[in-house]
């Protein structure tokens, strides 16, 4: 009898390793391969003539971009330079004790750099990205617009895709190939996997996951 025992016992361990070990695979598999995609996406300026562009907030101080901010913004001027859009919307809420939304700063340095302030449109909310992208696509909707080429540092840009997506608008990434956000392999690497994270995190949840305290959220 006890011999069946330690048999039973035995084969039991031998299944639940099992599955351990193909969960383990299927973890590995998910996340090698969404890491991958923000990778790709990342390296790719998908520009097209759209309805809109949008730039997505980052830090200001007293109406001055920050250089993640400016560097998304230098992005936007140039497609709309290049003629790909009519309409530029700036997004971002405000601090406590600033006196500018990112919205507005993005907005004054567009106008201070030749975009016609009445093609700029100033989205002033948004605490996270998915509040972001939600206040545009509720505009979108409102102006009758559908498409949209999303502004944002290169490892970030999937994420604020796959949302705009969601929330029904066609939606394409235009990275800022300048800037903090790629500058060394190490800062690059540290931030797909932790909009990796964020995406898996999105994709289970649909709730934001921000990564606050460097502009890239």
């Amino acid at each position: 009898m006890s011999h069946h025992r330690a048999a039973h016992r035995s084969s039991s361990g031998r299944t639940l390793s099992r599955v351990l070990v193909g969960t383990l695979l299927v973890a590995l598999l998910v996340g090698g391969g969404t890491a991958f995609r923000v990778w790709q996406v990342a390296r790719f300026d998908d520009r097209r003539p759209v309805d809109i562009v949008v730039v997505l907030g980052a830090a200001q101080y007293h109406g001055k971009p920050s250089d993640v901010l400016e560097a998304r913004l230098n992005q936007a001027l140039k497609l709309y330079r290049a003629g790909l859009t009519e309409y530029v919307v700036t997004v971002g809420g405000r601090q406590t004790g600033d006196a500018y939304t990112e919205a507005q700063a993005g907005k004054k340095w567009l106008s201070e750099n030749g975009v016609p302030a009445d093609h700029i449109v100033e989205v002033d909310v948004g605490e996270d990205t998915l509040g972001s992208v939600q206040a545009v696509a509720d505009l979108a909707a409102d102006r009758g617009w559908d498409s949209a080429l999303i502004v944002s540092d290169p490892w970030h840009s999937l994420r604020a895709r796959t949302m705009a997506n969601d929330l029904g608008l066609e939606a394409w990434a235009s990275p800022a190939r300048s800037g903090p956000a790629v500058q060394t392999r190490e800062f690059q690497f540290r931030y797909i996997v932790r909009e990796t994270g964020a995406l898996l995190y999105y994709r289970l949840t649909h709730a934001p996951a921000e990564l606050n305290g460097d502009g890239l959220g």
